[in-house]
């Protein structure tokens, strides 16, 4: 092969390499958050090994420093929380549960136990869309109720947190008036006080001067 057919060779591979680095990057955005499996594009099944293997794989492949995707860094950044998310052992509990619910609906759905054996099914396998394609969009739907009602119970606590954090504010302000009248109410007695005692001072003196009037 000539030299100038190698170059060109080698400069069609690096184009469609770049292309296909793109086009995951591109999935990767497109992916449903919420399900680290759909990011990573993997298997629900898949063992840590494989999840690490898969992770590993992707993240070479489209890093800033091989991909020029001017969004690189935001997918790779997607798929690290995905990879961590699935490596959190209660996490990745949680989000089965989830799925394994996703699985017996759309099994349901069917008309077929949940019991059913995926993998040799043929019922399974004659689904239209196919059983991956939608147990995916019934996790999808899960998962998104999963987050709404974890956002209200977000929003609840900042409510009544906020609540209470106002009624101490009203205690504290309360217990401020009540101690700044107690000790304006004291200071008017002491007045009141030094007042009556100017005022019986005074009277006293008049009747004594009356009296020695009188007398003269």
């Amino acid at each position: 092969m000539a030299s100038a057919d190698v170059d060109i060779e080698k400069l069609l591979s690096r184009e469609t390499n770049a292309l296909q680095r793109e086009i995951e990057v591109e999935r990767i955005l497109k992916a449903f958050k919420l399900n680290p499996y759909d990011v990573l594009d993997i298997d629900e099944s898949s063992t840590p090994e494989e999840l690490k293997k898969r992770y590993k794989q992707l993240s070479l492949f489209i890093h800033p420093d091989k991909c020029h995707h001017a969004r690189a860094p935001e997918a790779f950044d997607t798929l690290k929380k995905a990879e961590s998310e699935l490596s959190d052992e209660t996490k990745r509990q949680n989000l089965d549960a989830i799925v394994t619910e996703a699985r017996a609906a759309v099994l349901k759905a069917h008309g077929l136990p949940a019991t059913t054996n995926i993998a040799t099914s043929l019922d399974v396998r004659q689904m239209d869309p196919p059983f991956k394609v939608q147990m995916r969009a019934k996790s999808k739907e899960l998962l998104i109720e999963e987050e709404l009602r974890r956002r209200k119970a977000i929003k609840m606590n900042l409510a009544n947190e906020g609540h209470e954090a106002r009624q101490k504010e009203a205690e504290v302000e309360s217990k401020k008036r009540k101690a700044e009248d107690d000790k304006a109410w004291e200071e008017r007695r002491e007045e009141r006080v030094d007042s009556w005692r100017s005022f019986s001072s005074g009277k006293g003196s008049k009747k004594k001067k009356a009296k020695v009037t009188l007398l003269g």
